[in-house]
């Protein structure tokens, strides 16, 4: 038998990046176009070291456009369908992260895999 549960990872179609809910939310989701403000933490799957939180003291929530490839695509595509609320776990590979180059300055390794861990605050 196969159970599907919150908590278990799922794949997106099209996709390598994986999500799993850890909180539900509720009322609107984001949809391509929305303006969309999250808490989010991002973590170096292969280090485990925290590059960026906007929860870590003098950080705001940030704010994005949703679906336009203004962020990276597992970000991207990762939070489409979130609602108001939730908090969803992605973990995206290199190729839909900061790819085979990683972002030095951030400490993200070259091929390095993401962990974020992202909450939805305003959907506009």
């Amino acid at each position: 038998f196969f159970f599907v549960f919150v908590g278990a990872m799922q794949s997106i179609p099209g996709l390598k990046t994986t999500f799993r809910t850890i909180k539900e939310g509720s009322g609107a989701t984001v949809s391509k176009g929305n303006t969309v403000t999250v808490h989010a933490t991002g973590v170096v799957k292969e280090t485990g070291k925290t590059f960026w939180s906007t929860k870590d003291a003098g950080q705001q929530p940030f704010t994005y456009q949703a679906g336009v490839g203004g962020v990276i695509t597992g970000w991207d595509q990762g939070c489409l369908g979130m609602k108001l609320g939730e908090e969803r776990e992605l973990l995206i590979p290199a190729a839909e992260g900061y790819g085979s180059g990683g972002f030095p300055a951030w400490g993200i390794p070259p091929g390095g895999t993401l962990n974020f861990t992202i909450e939805v605050l305003k959907i506009q």
